[in-house]
């Protein structure tokens, strides 16, 4: 084709152009016209169909982990209840201020049952806690060492809560020789007692 012939062409006159000429122009015309369709309108529907896509994945994790923890909700309410309950019975544990001296007492008689002679039986203070109050009881008593697994025994086997803690074993003071023949040993601990704090107690 001759491009000089292309300056030749009479606009007004589009029907008498040649074959490939009017081919090209309506292919010309054709891109454009598609081009700005794209660009004005489906452009903008692509990206909100994107951004539409995105929010529905979003809202898809959203409602699957929502419907996880709904299908575990009863397992949940039963796991809170047995806690509750759990957790009342270790309260119920926890002696009242009027039940300590009778849990010092039974101490005291849990020791004398596994055959211990008390040399030190002496409560501190209270350490107040959270909801409870810790009253440690020092304690030294001289017996076999089976004793003093007999008294340990016997002290987690009371219906409230003691704990034993700073055990120390040794020889009250006959020297090595005694101890291998089976002579009596002492041991020193801390015997924790705790009372549980009422409204009364935490104002």
């Amino acid at each position: 084709m001759d491009l000089n012939k292309l300056n030749e062409l009479d606009l007004s006159n589009v029907g008498d152009w040649p074959a490939a000429v009017k081919a090209l122009a309506v292919a010309i015309v054709c891109v454009a016209v598609g081009g700005a369709w794209y660009w004005f309108d489906t452009k903008g529907q692509i990206e909100r169909l994107g951004a539409v896509e995105a929010k529905e994945q979003e809202l898809r994790k959203t409602f699957e982990t929502r419907q996880q923890k709904a299908a575990g909700l009863d397992a949940y309410r039963q796991q809170l209840e047995e806690m509750r309950e759990s957790f009342g019975a270790m309260l119920r544990q926890l002696p009242n201020r009027t039940e300590v001296a009778a849990l010092l007492v039974d101490v005291s008689q849990t020791g004398l049952a596994a055959g211990l002679e008390f040399e030190l039986f002496q409560p501190a203070g209270e350490n107040l806690k959270d909801f409870y109050a810790e009253l440690p009881i020092q304690i030294r008593v001289t017996g076999g060492y089976h004793d003093f697994g007999r008294f340990v025994s016997g002290l987690a086997a009371l219906p409230r809560i003691v704990t034993v803690h700073d055990v120390g074993i040794d020889s009250p003071g006959e020297g090595r020789g005694a101890q291998q023949s089976g002579g009596k040993l002492a041991l020193r601990a801390t015997v924790k007692t705790y009372r549980y704090l009422d409204e009364t107690s935490l104002q």
